[in-house]
């Protein structure tokens, strides 16, 4: 289903009422950043968010794209799907990273879809498709617990093959690089290369790898050894 960032100025305007509204605290004197955020400058940032940044703006250059939503197990999926006018181009599935979004591929889209027209080679032209991560953006609300690293790239690889792309590249960042290989690993027919940067490590459950740690950081990785493998 196509769809269209429309957010309601009533929502815009009580965001603004809250910031305006902030009750800011003290602090001690002279501290500097070595206790936290300085309060000016904090002020500063929700000043600019409240009178300098452009949302409606903001909202344009994302509705310059193709975007659209889909529902896998209950699951809502909001993504940008934009083609390439090279006919043969690659499809190329982009996965973002943690506070991130689709905004962060924005400047990337039109030498990725046509390199032709940013002086490159237009054999490298790339169909792209940019989702929110179930629980970003707008690919709320989350469908329930356990939204794993494997749950969201089997949900992601179903998105792909409703476009009708039997084969593709997954790029991810931070936790996209978390998902894309999980992606690779379960669309095997279909995926023809993984690229990742940004990564995130996780125990991987092999013996001896916490060999030497400080017993607080084992309790650590161990949990992160049970999310990794949920």
């Amino acid at each position: 289903m196509e769809f269209h960032i429309d957010i309601p100025q009533a929502e815009l305007d009580d965001l603004h009422a809250r910031l305006a509204n902030t009750r800011w605290p003290t602090e001690l004197p002279e501290v500097g950043w070595s206790r936290g955020v300085p309060v000016d400058y904090l002020k500063g940032l929700a000043d600019y968010w409240r009178s300098g940044f452009d949302w409606r703006a903001q909202e344009s250059r994302l509705n310059a794209h193709p975007q659209f939503v889909t529902d896998v197990d209950g699951q809502n999926i909001h993504f940008l799907h934009v083609r390439s006018p090279e006919p043969d181009a690659t499809p190329l599935l982009l996965l973002h990273g943690w506070p991130g979004g689709v905004a962060d591929f924005l400047d990337v889209i039109g030498p990725l879809s046509d390199p032709g027209a940013h002086g490159g080679d237009p054999d490298d032209a790339f169909h792209l498709v940019i989702p929110s991560l179930p629980g970003f953006g707008f690919s709320v609300p989350l469908a329930g617990p356990g939204m794993s690293a494997a749950k969201m790239a089997r949900a992601l690889s179903q998105v792909m093959a409703r476009l009708g792309y039997d084969r593709y590249g997954v790029h991810g960042y931070d936790t996209g690089a978390w998902v894309a290989p999980q992606v690779g690993k379960q669309d095997t027919e279909r995926v023809v290369g993984v690229h990742v940067n940004g990564l995130l490590t996780f125990p991987m459950g092999i013996e001896g790898e916490m060999d030497g740690l400080p017993e607080d950081s084992i309790d650590r990785d161990r949990i992160l050894l049970e999310v990794s493998l949920y």
